[in-house]
């Protein structure tokens, strides 16, 4: 099996609503995620959150805290993912325009209609709610990227 690439997830809060960016690019274009990308070399996944949406939103985030463990495996061996998935709702800044795709502040009661990923589906609620707790999961792909079975830990 590919190594595993490393990745996070982080769902701004701001009362009731999150900041997602409408993907630009693959994977998943043209679908509603939270913010966030790949780990360099030596960064933990706090640092790589914390720069990331710095990076792409234009938010310096304070005490993002983690809230899933997310394995994604495919038949692709370009798509094997380790994803840390984190909450933020103390940040400073204003969000600016990102390469990523667009970025709205999205209210709660809007996400269930919005496109996006099946395995976002899963896990999007636990991780802007104020319940404690890790969703530890993995998910099995397709060669298209569809979700063929998951289990949650």
């Amino acid at each position: 099996m590919p190594d595993l690439r490393l990745c996070t997830l982080t769902y701004v809060v701001d009362g009731d609503r999150v900041l997602l960016i409408h993907r630009r690019r693959d994977p998943h274009r043209g679908l509603w995620v939270a913010p966030g990308g790949k780990l360099e070399p030596g960064e933990s996944p706090h640092e790589g959150a914390v720069r990331e949406i710095l990076e792409e939103t234009g938010l310096r985030i304070e005490l993002p805290e983690l809230r899933g463990v997310i394995t994604e495996v495919s038949a692709r061996p370009d798509y094997q993912w380790l994803l840390f998935l984190f909450r933020a709702d103390r940040f400073i800044g204003d969000v600016r325009a990102s390469d990523e795709g667009e970025l709205v502040w999205c209210p709660f009661d809007r996400m269930p209609d919005l496109p996006m990923p099946q395995s976002d589906e899963t896990w999007w609620r636990h991780c802007v709610s104020l319940d404690g707790g890790l969703f530890v999961a993995k998910f099995n792909y397709d060669a298209d990227l569809r979700v063929t079975s998951w289990q949650r830990y």
